[in-house]
């Protein structure tokens, strides 16, 4: 069988196939998942477990790890995954291995594999899961950096001559970052204009 219908099947056990959405999860039990006393009482922490049937319970950076894991072996062996709860998000790293493979053109394929990893958590803990962030051997870090120093640029342009300045189209994920980058700036605004793939941000003089 080739990897890509080992892939395909093992999305289907998860409950995410186009022709199967309503089917529970399968996530792994092991060493993700252990037995806990109901007269146990663990202190709350920011990646504290979650009660499952049977009196099992699963952090949520848990969950993530090991369906991340439980995925990309069938794209490159040599990827390891460590995923960490901060606050009300989880952040996985993917390391290892042909980071191109996970990484894609323009980050579309990590995009892909963030969506699977929310989708995953939600079936697994609810409308109350953390939101999941994935980044392949720093490739998002980077390109947010790029992001951000691009924004303070045409922030001091506009700052400087008064006038609109158009960034080029960027997707939703990264006009938000620059949204968010310069929101609190007491001199600039920013507003999204344009349709589709060719909607941009447009940074203006308050």
């Amino acid at each position: 069988m080739s990897d890509k219908n080992n892939l395909d099947s093992y999305l289907e056990n998860l409950g995410i196939s186009d022709d199967d959405t309503k089917k529970a999860p399968t996530v792994p039990t092991t060493p993700a998942v252990i037995d806990r006393p109901a007269s146990a009482a663990a202190a709350p922490s920011e990646s504290a477990p979650k009660e499952r049937a049977g009196g099992l319970v699963a952090s949520s950076d848990a969950i993530v790890e090991d369906f991340l894991s439980g995925m990309l072996v069938h794209v490159d062996p040599g990827f390891t995954v460590s995923a960490r709860t901060r606050g009300d998000s989880v952040n996985a790293e993917i390391l290892g291995g042909d980071a191109g493979k996970v990484i894609g053109r323009e980050g579309r394929t990590l995009a892909a594999i963030e969506f699977l990893a929310n989708t995953v958590l939600t079936k697994e803990m609810g409308a109350e899961a953390p939101r999941v962030s994935v980044d392949a051997s720093g490739y998002r870090r980077r390109h947010e950096e790029r992001l951000l120093e691009q924004a303070r640029r045409a922030a001091a342009r506009v700052r400087k001559s008064g006038e609109p300045f158009e960034m080029d189209a960027m997707s939703a994920a990264d006009r938000r970052i620059i949204h968010i980058a310069l929101r609190e700036d007491a001199f600039v605004s920013t507003e999204s204009l344009g349709e589709g793939a060719e909607r941009r941000i447009v940074i203006k003089a308050k």
